[in-house]
């Protein structure tokens, strides 16, 4: 990722980019082997007690994938710059917060997860276990912002390897650990729907473990030595600008994930074979979805390194080259998505009846997934010269002015849930046009300059 490279950027860019996809649908992965096995081993009441709690914990995460952001943006800077000490800093600082961040929602949730669950609507022949599912799994959230955090801010440095043997690892337990609780394997306790919760907290520990361990023995330059140590006491001047970077990305997860709570209390109200088939195309959608976040996440790390290391005439060639590996590698999936819907449906449910909805609400929204992809590349690149409100906005105007008014009007028309599905791919398509005005007339003038 050397900003000073004669490689070709294409080149850098797919090199860096390949770990990253890989990384992101392992862990889409690891929650599709959870939904089959709850499904086929369960039943489709366990599989929507999972698809309820989804955007719950979508929600509670929000702010740490936002304070994730801004400190992504900031490392990648000072690691263009090469400047050691200011990584040390940032990834430490970020790390107590998102610890004590972690330990606040495991007890807020653990608290109020009843009251959530009733104002979800959730149906009652679901309710109770996604209650007991939830609680659980808000049992392990400092550690597993903790694993969040390290993951995000070794990418900021340029590493997506290491994130991605760390996913392999906790996918591989997940798969082992999964299946063994359901059935009792090895003397273990049948734990039913909750085994995918405490495989989930086994997971994420296991790779913490692993970390440490490889993290000390490379040397690396996040690895937890004297000086990482005491980069973990905060330093509050630097917090302040993670969170002023930061917040505006929690805060649009926040809405996005609001949006999701608010979407399947809707589709909650067509019963739970609906609740079943929204959980299904979720997991379907992610494996679309993710690679185009990925090269977004990419285009704002190239994009801070090469500010840090004061190359901003590369920012333009930057951008152009996620535009066109979105089109080639997200388009791709989106065909292929098509082609095989049904044997795709077909790994989560088995009933015929779902499995026939859910590719008929799949085939309405799925094209969308393209110009998603597109707008991500555009705030991305924002992001990376600390541009951070302008790309939040425009994201609140598609979820709040598009996709929630579109959702709860369209779904009470003789469209039904299908009226959801298309205002999620109208509020993908608008946010995209916006994002890319206003990187062509505002951003594009602006002067960039590096914050650290």
């Amino acid at each position: 990722m050397n900003p000073l490279s004669t490689r070709p950027l294409w080149q850098r860019f797919s090199i860096f980019l390949i770990p990253l996809m890989a990384s992101n649908i392992l862990q889409a992965l690891s929650g599709t082997f959870n939904s089959i096995f709850i499904g086929q081993m369960i039943g489709v009441e366990a599989l929507a007690a999972l698809a309820t709690f989804f955007p719950i914990l979508f929600f509670l995460i929000s702010f740490i994938i936002g304070l994730s952001a801004g400190s992504t943006i900031l490392i990648g800077q000072a690691w263009g710059a090469r400047n050691i000490d200011r990584v040390k800093a940032v990834g430490g600082t970020t790390m107590t917060a998102a610890f004590a961040l972690g330990m606040v929602v495991a007890l807020v949730g653990g608290i109020w997860i009843e009251d959530i669950m009733g104002l979800l609507g959730a149906p009652d022949n679901i309710r109770q276990m996604a209650i007991e599912y939830g609680r659980i799994m808000f049992i392990g959230m400092p550690g597993f912002f903790i694993f969040l955090v390290i993951t995000s801010i070794l990418r900021g440095v340029g590493d997506t390897i290491t994130p991605l043997f760390s996913l392999i690892l906790s996918m591989i337990v997940g798969v082992i650990l999964t299946p063994a609780l359901i059935q009792g394997w090895w003397g273990l306790p049948q734990l039913g729907v909750n085994s995918a919760a405490w495989a989930f907290i086994a997971g994420f520990v296991v790779v913490l473990l692993f970390l440490f361990v490889y993290m000390r023995a490379r040397k690396m330059p996040l690895a937890p030595d004297r000086a990482m140590v005491r980069s973990l006491v905060p330093d509050f001047r630097l917090l302040g600008l993670i969170l002023k970077l930061g917040i505006p990305a929690g805060l649009q997860m926040v809405v996005a994930s609001v949006a999701g709570i608010v979407v399947v209390g809707l589709v909650n109200r067509f019963g739970s074979n609906a609740t079943a088939a929204y959980g299904a195309l979720n997991q379907v959608l992610n494996y679309v979805q993710f690679p185009a976040m990925s090269i977004g996440i990419a285009t704002s790390i190239f994009g801070a390194q090469a500010i840090g290391a004061r190359r901003q005439e590369q920012l333009g060639e930057i951008t152009r080259t996620a535009l066109l590996m979105n089109l080639l590698i997200t388009g791709s999936l989106i065909v292929l998505a098509y082609l095989f819907s049904q044997h795709l449906v077909g790994l989560f449910i088995t009933d015929p009846e779902v499995v026939d909805l859910t590719e008929y609400l799949l085939h309405i929204v799925l094209w969308a997934i393209l110009p998603f992809g597109w707008g991500v590349v555009f705030s991305g690149m924002m992001r990376a010269s600390g541009m951070v409100y302008a790309p939040m906005l425009l994201a609140l105007a598609g979820i709040l002015l598009i996709e929630i008014p579109l959702a709860i009007w369209l779904s009470q028309t003789s469209l039904g849930l299908a009226g959801i599905w298309i205002a999620y791919a109208a509020s993908f398509t608008g946010m995209m046009v916006m994002q890319a005005a206003w990187y062509h007339f505002v951003w594009k003038r602006k002067r960039i300059v590096a914050l650290v």
